[in-house]
């Protein structure tokens, strides 16, 4: 036995390794010796070989014990437990043959010599021959051990490492793979440690995990080491970033920026027989965010960089020193899930009724599931679980794989994105919702419940079996049209789910979900918080806010990454952003909002949209909606975000709100920004030509056009059978906008329910010159196929030839 082929320096090795040492430590050899010069950071260290494994194995005489107790293993995997048990303790009881104890030893030792003679504390992965393929990360499945120091520790850990190469998760996922036990050999990665324990450190993605969005880094923080991310037991900092504007050094193009409760965090444990522990975080650190913008943006271009070297999407850990203030990338692997997902083919779930809601937490995915509850504590409990059960409990990892392939869906108290739970769920195609909070209070066992992540970022278990649809889009079998067909979106994070669908970009994003949504708060309630009377409200207020000094900069903050996220979702098309549009009783149910709305007898046609920017009760509550439009244009970079403006009723008032939006540095024309108005009063039709004169574009507002044409409530029941966009006064209205338009030379668009329910309504757009009809996501193929038949026929009728769109 040489010791030259027992141990090898992580900077000799390279990906094409793997067969030597694993795929994770030839990720990492890689890393050291190929991206050392775009500045990536990777702790140094060392190897043990597959034939140092082999020949542990071959000197204690295990492979004919191992292989029969493997033969031992029934068929139904009623015996796994007992099994694996036994193979572990073989592994353990076994002794390390001296040449590769000294190998070990001698480059331990090598390492404290680069330590001013202190031995080093490291930490002690697991890497195994079958290990992050791309069709098959073995993520979770194997030990770690981290703060390891001193020789007889460091062996104890490498024998550790050997035997989790028989856990009973590592056995079921070789069965499953199809991978021969005994022939996947364990090398044990000896890797410096970064006192991540004294900052923190988190998972990365170089693609959205949730959506298979491409062009975003997804970056996950807590404080400590960072096990607590990647097993769930904390609900992460998360920060999204937008690929293609990272390389402009002026912008800072992070579009989602989410803190996190962070209750807990892993520390090194001293005088004990474990060499971390787990400890309350403090009330300071559960209001700051782990790592700087600066950091992120770091982190965001080492994993663009680490993409690119390695021609595929990444799934990577980072790591934070305390002491230097360094990053680290300290694993990285190929991403297995949104990356080798069937291209073309969009999956829409859609749910038709609503019960209860019960529970609340973080979405995984976009699907719908329904079961009854099934509580376990401990993955010990499989035999209580039954097949097709919504698996509820506090938190998962490796060791609930195989009750979690049983589930039709899995609801968590505790995790993030990308926590076991997570991840796993994305694998097995699971729907699951993550970070529910008090999910194993409240849903009781055998309680019927609908599981459902197809309504935005945040999942929502109901009560009762309800009924949904599921719904297949072929891409390539969507016509092209000349009329743009956009969406109308509202919700940041589903909007991503929509990326792949060959829209013309949005034309609708409602800013008052935002507001309504995420936000919650008047905004004059952030700027008066000092003349608030309501100490409720304060209360809710000061909670939401945390983590900023200044209650404002939350609004704008958390309004700018909304509209940012949804621009990114659609880049470089236009997206439409309306500027808010609440009727005064809407404002007034806001938080806080009560102090500063009046109460009018018919808030549709009082004090909304345009009236409001510059009026003196409102107008420094527009100046932070403005702030929020110039943060994600200018310093996010999003600039392909258009502004609207909604309900202006008259020419001297579209003067005054263009005055105001340019006394907050938001001047028509002024870096490519455009103007839009609604098109949705008879006021903006019969002065179509001086409004075009002022702004860029129209947007029909069907529903409220329809409602001041016809003189009808559009929320009354008794008059419903009468509100139709379809009526020939209102036809004409909109025949007459369009051909002022036209004559103007502005944009023209539509945003309504009509064209997807009326396709005669479809036809009438297109023979009238609209050059574009925004519509919801799940009404986008039935739309594209309407207006492509209705080019078709004005085609062969006129002759003309309408080119698709691009």
């Amino acid at each position: 036995m040489t010791t030259n082929v027992l141990v090898r320096p992580l900077a000799d090795l390279r990906r094409t390794d793997t067969a030597i040492v694993g795929g994770k430590n030839a990720s990492l050899g890689e890393m050291i010796g190929a991206l050392r010069e775009s500045g990536i950071r990777v702790p140094g260290g060392f190897a043990t070989t597959a034939d140092a494994y082999w020949a542990f194995i071959k000197e204690n005489s295990l492979a004919e014990p191992l292989a029969d107790e493997l033969g031992a293993l029934k068929k139904d995997k009623s015996n796994l437990a007992e099994v694996g048990k036994a193979l572990r303790k073989m592994i353990l009881d076994a002794e390390f043959p001296p040449p590769l104890a000294e190998a070990i030893l001698r480059a331990y030792h090598e390492m404290a010599g680069r330590s001013a003679g202190k031995l080093a504390s490291v930490a002690v992965r697991s890497s195994a021959t079958a290990e992050d393929l791309p069709e098959a990360s073995f993520a979770g499945q194997l030990e770690t051990f981290l703060n390891v120091r001193g020789d007889k520790a460091l062996l104890e850990a490498c024998k550790k490492c050997f035997a989790s190469l028989f856990t009973d998760r590592a056995i079921i996922y070789r069965e499953n793979h199809g991978f021969e036990h005994m022939e996947v050999a364990l090398s044990v990665g000896i890797q410096e440690m970064v006192r991540s324990d004294k900052a923190g450190s988190g998972v990365m993605f170089s693609i959205d995990t949730e959506t298979g969005f491409p062009r975003t880094v997804l970056v996950d923080g807590a404080w400590g080491l960072g096990e607590t991310v990647v097993q769930g037991m904390v609900e992460p900092d998360e920060y999204l970033v937008f690929k293609p504007l990272l390389e402009d050094p002026s912008l800072r193009p992070i579009i989602t920026k989410t803190l996190g409760a962070k209750e807990k965090k892993m520390v090194y444990a001293r005088g004990s027989d474990s060499t971390s522990k787990l400890v309350d975080t403090s009330r300071k650190e559960r209001t700051l965010f782990v790592l700087g913008d600066d950091e992120v943006l770091q982190l965001a271009h080492w994993a663009c960089a680490i993409e690119s070297h390695y021609g595929q999407p990444m799934d990577m850990e980072w790591a934070k020193d305390g002491e230097s203030g360094e990053l680290f990338i300290v694993q990285a692997r190929p991403e297995t899930v949104q990356s080798r997902r069937e291209t073309g083919m969009l999956r829409s779930f859609h749910l038709n009724q609503k019960g209860r809601e019960l529970v609340r937490g973080q979405a995984i995915g976009d699907s719908i599931a329904s079961g009854e509850v099934c509580r376990l504590k401990s993955a010990k409990e499989i035999g209580q679980f039954k097949e097709g059960a919504v698996l509820v409990t506090g938190t998962t990892d490796p060791d609930w794989v195989p009750i979690m392939k049983k589930a039709s869906a899995i609801v968590t108290d505790h995790g993030g994105r990308t926590s076991h739970a997570a991840i796993v769920s994305r694998e097995l195609g699971l729907t699951a919702i993550v970070g529910g909070g008090d999910a194993t209070k409240v849903l009781e066992d055998g309680q019927e419940v609908t599981v459902s992540c197809a309504e935005g970022s945040e999942g929502r278990v109901y009560e009762g079996i309800l009924d949904f649809d599921v719904r297949e889009i072929a891409t390539a079998e969507i016509p092209k049209t000349y009329t743009r067909i956009m969406l109308n979106l509202a919700n940041p994070s589903a909007a991503l789910r929509w990326w792949s669908l060959p829209a013309d970009g949005v034309g609708l994003a409602r800013m008052e979900f935002i507001i309504g949504n995420q936000i919650k708060i008047h905004p004059m309630a952030l700027v008066r918080f000092d003349e608030l009377s309501d100490k409720k409200a304060r209360r809710l207020i000061t909670e939401l806010t945390k983590g900023y000094d200044d209650k404002c900069e939350f609004f704008v903050d958390t309004l700018a990454r909304g509209m940012a996220c949804i621009a990114a979702a659609r880049h470089p098309d236009p997206v439409i952003v309306r500027m808010s549009d609440f009727k005064t009783n809407e404002y007034a149910d806001l938080i806080g909002g009560g102090q500063f709305e009046p109460k009018e007898e018919n808030p549709m046609l009082g004090w909304r949209g345009a009236s409001r920017y510059y009026s003196e009760e409102y107008r420094e509550g527009f100046a932070l909606e403005c702030r929020a439009v110039r943060r994600a244009r200018e310093e996010i970079g999003l600039k392909n975000i258009v502004i609207m403006i909604p309900f202006c009723r008259t020419i001297g008032e579209a003067d005054n709100v263009l005055k105001v939006l340019a006394d907050n540095g938001l001047v028509r024309g002024r870096a490519g920004l455009e103007i839009y108005v609604m098109a949705e009063l008879p006021a903006n039709v019969f002065l179509a030509e001086e409004f075009a004169k002022r702004f860029d574009g129209f947007s029909i507002g069907s529903n409220d056009l329809t409602q001041l044409v016809l003189g009808i409530d559009r929320d009354s029941d008794r008059l419903s059978g009468l509100f139709d966009e379809q009526n020939p006064a209102v036809k004409s209205a909109i025949s007459q906008l369009l051909t002022s338009a036209r004559k103007s030379g502005v944009h023209t668009g539509l945003c309504g329910q009509a064209p997807s329910d009326h396709p005669e309504f479809a036809a009438f757009l297109v023979e009238h010159g609209i050059e574009s009809i925004s519509v919801s996501p799940d009404s986008f193929l039935n739309v594209k196929t309407i207006v492509a038949d209705a080019e078709g026929r004005q085609k062969r009728e006129q002759g003309s030839t309408l080119p698709p769109s691009p």
